[in-house]
């Protein structure tokens, strides 16, 4: 339920896009579409973050259209058959949600986009990225690329100009209704995980899943939505894998597991992560959380207006260097050698998003969002450990939104 987004942010969002862009050409954005599951089930629908930010719409397949002062949504046809599973689409409570007046079926609305386009031969909007990232092993919703298909369909010589750039500028300072979800976001994810990491909850638990579902009943709310990506409960070895999301293992005496979870409000997303004992830790696994704590705090320290995040990732990973020579597990520090025991970088942005859009090459600035979280991860010796905080940039440092979940380890003992 969305009792902290009113209308005026996704009109104000679409005035303040208008005003970054060429005001003189059309803007045209896409609603993600659904994606199969298996068979004839999908996946269950996620809205895409700038069509969201724009509209405040969850419909899939939806177009919005902005040209001049004139904005409107396309809203393409349902069978007899989709309409009876998935509900007709109500405008006028699309309309009351986004401040959109005008809503055109597919065949109007694709009349009027088409005559604007072969007028002006040139439109705005997000260019789509590949249709497979090899980095991630990961397909991507076809949604953009069959918007731009469409656009060329009209006008087969139309210049499509990419905006990305300018709706990352617009998402990465965050405002006071942002805020709010993220902090609301942080408080629901705190409270879950002082429930199943309290010393007597954590004890009845034997497997990671149990775990797993106790998170999901503290983050299936009023105002939270669940989780805002696939939680991660790592034991022992385990945790040593960075994004172990299976959370089949068994729970064994006196080892480390690693929490990476985060609940989602109104499309917002936290990002936490504790590293607690299940039983009693040992001396090992005390110095090496302790270890990752003070390159923890040495970051925290860094986060402030000005800061290049390039600058501070070297920074801390010399840093995290001096503490793997602490530990005996390097001798030089050096790049390769560090990257061994600490393969991922200490912050990425938050939002929409829980790898939210951000320019990495721009300083910070008050109003942007981001994680801190190193870690030390041992395969040899089966031990990883994680300590993950999200961190608000302010005008004379940083706040750190999720200080209220402790982050010592003795605080879980």
């Amino acid at each position: 339920m969305n009792t902290i987004f009113k209308t005026k942010f996704f009109s104000n969002n679409r005035k303040r896009l208008r005003e970054s862009v060429d005001s003189s050409l059309p803007i045209v954005i896409t609603a993600q579409g659904l994606l199969q599951r298996n068979a004839d089930t999908t996946f269950p629908f996620h809205q895409d973050s700038n069509f969201w930010y724009l509209t405040g719409i969850d419909e899939p397949d939806l177009i919005l259209v902005m040209d001049g002062a004139e904005e409107y949504v396309i809203v393409p046809g349902r069978s007899d058959s989709r309409e009876a599973f998935d509900g007709a689409v109500d405008k006028d409570t699309l309309s009351k949600v986004s401040g959109i007046v005008i809503f055109l079926d597919e065949e109007e609305g694709w009349r009027r986009l088409g005559e604007t386009l072969q007028e002006t031969g040139r439109v705005q909007t997000l260019l789509p990225p590949a249709a497979y990232i090899e980095q991630y092993g990961m397909y991507t919703n076809p949604a953009r690329s069959r918007l731009v298909e469409r656009l060329k369909a009209w006008k087969t010589d139309a210049q499509v100009i990419d905006i990305r750039e300018q709706l990352v500028a617009l998402r990465m300072i965050k405002q006071p209704e942002e805020l709010q979800a993220l902090q609301k976001a942080i408080d629901v994810t705190i409270d879950g995980l002082l429930k199943v990491t309290d010393t007597l909850s954590l004890q009845k638990y034997t497997y990671e899943f149990e775990v797993e579902n106790q998170l999901t009943a503290a983050f299936r709310t009023v105002e939270a939505s669940g989780h805002a990506f696939a939680p991660i409960i790592a034991s022992g070895k385990r945790g040593v894998t960075l994004h172990n999301v299976e959370n089949s293992g068994t729970f064994a005496p006196n080892v480390l597991v690693i929490m990476d979870v985060g609940a989602e409000v109104s499309h917002y997303a936290a990002d936490i992560t504790r590293t607690v004992p299940y039983g009693t830790a040992t001396e090992r696994q005390e110095q090496i959380v302790a270890a990752v704590l003070e390159v923890q705090n040495y970051a925290l320290s860094l986060l402030k207006p000005g800061t290049m995040l390039k600058d501070y990732e070297l920074q801390i990973e010399t840093y995290m260097g001096s503490k793997l020579q602490e530990l005996g597990l390097i001798e030089t520090v050096d790049h390769e050698s560090v990257r061994k025991y600490y393969p991922h970088a200490t912050s990425h942005f938050l939002g929409l998003d829980v790898h939210d859009v951000g320019d990495y090459s721009r300083p910070l600035e008050p109003g942007m969002v981001l994680t801190c979280e190193p870690g030390i991860y041992i395969p040899e010796e089966g031990i990883g450990a994680r300590i993950e905080d999200d961190v608000l940039i302010t005008a004379d440092g940083h706040k750190i939104l999720s200080e209220r979940l402790p982050r010592q380890l003795s605080a879980y003992a």
